[in-house]
């Protein structure tokens, strides 16, 4: 018999492969960080043996959730300030407490609880846009996340940089440090074409052609934005960065709310990948995306959180359940973005807009494995006609109990298994004095 790191074992097995195949009393072997095999459990139980046995009856078994955008460290501002339009929200509230507080150390704390709440969710990967990106890179590999971390680009002052130069000078140093690591992977996010301008996108896109890298950026937020960007170039901000060459299947844009017919087939035609946050969009007040309108048109649309402080959650679940409930009552059709899509937005989608769907995003042999499993053993997930509809209509973070990244089990009877929890909390409840005492 084979030896096998683990061999994770349930009542059936979502695969989220191409043909979307189900195996029931399923098993995968697990070995040397790889999916080794994926079968029913009499047959992996004949072929492999392992010390380590994770699942079992009355679970079932999903590749890791993808978190497509968020800004993991602003975990602490959660709660800060709520209930506020997004431009007011930022500029009075946010970014004053940003520049107060905001340090290395600040970032690695914060992204150490922010990584606790996404593996207990079930989330394996994300993709990030903040500042000092070694402290959240350390932070997600001490805790065994994977991460797509951007290194933020703007053209004023922060924290971490004083001008364009700079920025660009530490998200080059950023890319070369940690290309190559097998949990994180560098790229570059300026923050909007309405906080940089031309020059520097410009330079942005020159820098991440260079390296072979992805860009992550917001793009087309609020009405706001785009009214903004009409007035200083006479486009809307779609149109405006196919003008300037920015667009490409290299990109990844958060919320595309205010996006017309011609900018979504711009989106399409270039291979753009979008994020949808709807919670955080519902929350603020920016809009709704039309997702169906862009999925229709062959755009790649993966779900993102945003950041707790606009969410207030890290929960791609919710974000699922959200979604997929929102758009059939905007189309008033409620056949419109049905559970099953709505799961590869969270899986597969995800990790295809990562750059990352030869890696992870199904549960199939030679990918990562980056596994959940989760007990469907409970009331409210009883019975189960529909798997994918269980998970999208009823489950919830909590039903998440064992998390794999990477072939180690990082989370196992919801306990986070590389990390100490209390610790952590700790940590954010000292902060959270502080982030107080700033006001």
């Amino acid at each position: 018999m084979d030896q096998a790191d683990y061999i994770v074992l349930g009542d059936h097995i979502l695969t989220m492969n191409d043909s979307l195949d189900i195996v029931h009393k399923g098993a995968v072997a697990v070995k040397g960080g790889m999916i080794e095999d994926v079968d029913s459990a009499e047959n992996i139980l004949k072929k492999y043996t392992s010390e380590h046995t994770v699942g079992g009856p009355g679970r079932l078994v999903l590749p890791g959730f993808v978190n497509t955008h968020t800004h993991a460290a602003m975990v602490y501002f959660r709660g800060l300030a709520d209930d506020l339009p997004l431009k007011e929200w930022l500029e009075k509230y946010i970014w004053p407490v940003e520049n107060r507080l905001l340090s290395a150390e600040f970032v690695y704390d914060a992204v150490q609880l922010a990584c606790l709440e996404m593996l207990r969710a079930g989330i394996t990967t994300y993709n990030d846009m903040y500042f000092f990106g070694d402290s959240a890179a350390r932070a997600s590999r001490q805790l065994g996340m994977r991460a797509l971390l951007g290194v933020g680009i703007l053209d004023f002052p922060s924290m971490t940089a004083r001008t364009a130069d700079e920025y660009i000078g530490n998200a080059d140093r950023f890319i070369e440090m940690w290309k190559g690591d097998p949990l994180i992977t560098p790229c570059i996010a300026p923050h909007s074409a309405y906080t940089c301008g031309t020059q520097t996108l410009n330079r942005v896109k020159e820098l991440a052609d260079r390296h072979g890298v992805l860009t992550c950026t917001h793009l087309s937020e609020t009405a706001w934005e785009v009214g903004e960007l009409v007035r200083r170039y006479g486009r809307r901000p779609v149109e405006y960065l196919e003008d300037i060459g920015f667009l490409s299947d290299r990109l990844i844009a958060a919320h595309c709310v205010w996006v017309d017919e011609r900018e979504i087939d711009l989106l399409a035609a270039r291979g753009v990948a979008v994020s949808h946050c709807i919670e955080s969009n519902l929350k603020l007040a920016s809009g709704i995306a039309p997702v169906p309108r862009m999925l229709a048109a062959g755009v790649k649309v993966s779900l993102g959180t945003d950041g707790a402080a606009s969410n207030n959650d890290l929960n791609i679940l919710s974000e699922m359940s959200t979604a997929a409930k929102v758009h059939k009552a905007m189309a008033n059709d409620p056949t419109v973005l049905d559970s099953k899509t709505a799961l590869l937005m969270a899986t597969r989608y995800g990790a295809e807009a990562l750059g990352l769907g030869s890696h992870i995003g199904s549960v199939e042999p030679g990918k990562r494995a980056d596994l959940l499993t989760m007990n469907i053993r409970s009331p409210h997930l009883t019975p189960a006609y529909d798997l994918y509809s269980l998970i999208v209509y009823s489950a919830s973070a909590a039903d998440v109990e064992d998390v794999l990244v990477n072939g180690v089990q990082v989370v196992r009877g919801r306990e986070l298994v590389t990390g100490d929890e209390e610790a952590i909390f700790k940590k954010a409840y000292e902060w959270s004095r502080r982030v107080l005492l700033s006001d």
